[in-house]
């Protein structure tokens, strides 16, 4: 142990509040050591003069001058809570009185919001369906205004394909049939002239988006009843 270490634990030496193995450490250390036995005893002398001082009475009115003096040192805090709290009551008489009034805007604005959505998506009033009323919808799908009146004639073979004709036309934005494809019925090269010429014949509405015409619309075509050469 050197004399840093031996100084720094004389105090608790003489106290016993050292371990003990720092105690016989320090022990031979001053055996040894003549400015630690020196600094050892100043510690005793110290301690001995303090045990012989009388303890001072406390002044009855401490608690007192102690509250006071407390009392008149301010927080640096002090003053922004007292402007915040000052804010927030200004915030509230100012801000209280309107808050029923933009609840109500609020609810207002809502509500003709889902109306107008409704109006726009849904395409039906509220109180009904109108009869003759066009829907509103944002994209409208492409649609039949008339077909053709020629019939579809088919080659009876007796099997599955010789019932009913169901195609897919695609439109093009002038509602003009630039493709179509057969999804059930008989599907050979007459039938298709047939099927050109009464597509060429029949007129369609394209499909609409906010109302300006857009292709790749689709219409189905259904024929229940196909005539049948026998």
């Amino acid at each position: 142990m050197n004399c840093k270490q031996a100084q720094r634990r004389l105090p608790g030496y003489l106290d016993g509040a050292i371990r003990a193995q720092d105690h016989a450490g320090l022990r031979e250390h001053l055996h040894s050591c003549a400015d630690c036995r020196q600094h050892l005893e100043r510690y005793r002398l110290l301690a001995s003069r303090l045990a012989n001082v009388e303890p001072v009475a406390v002044p009855a009115d401490l608690a007192v001058r102690i509250r006071m003096q407390a009392s008149r040192e301010r927080s640096p805090w002090a003053g922004v809570a007292r402007v915040w709290s000052r804010a927030v009551l200004v915030c509230e008489n100012i801000l209280g009185p309107l808050a029923v009034p933009a609840t109500g805007g609020v609810l207002t604005t809502l509500g003709v919001f889902i109306l107008f959505v409704h109006g726009m998506l849904g395409g039906v009033p509220l109180g009904g369906v109108v009869p003759n009323d066009l829907p509103l919808n944002l994209v409208q799908p492409a649609q039949i205004e008339s077909l053709a009146p020629f019939p579809v004639v088919v080659e009876a073979n007796g099997g599955p394909d010789s019932g009913g004709l169901l195609l897919e036309a695609t439109l093009d934005a002038q509602g003009e049939v630039i493709f179509y494809k057969i999804l059930s019925g008989p599907s050979d090269a007459a039938v298709q002239r047939q099927i050109d010429q009464l597509l060429m014949f029949s007129r369609f509405s394209p499909q609409l988006s906010f109302g300006r015409p857009m292709g790749g619309g689709r219409v189905l075509l259904s024929f229940s009843e196909v005539h049948v050469h026998g």
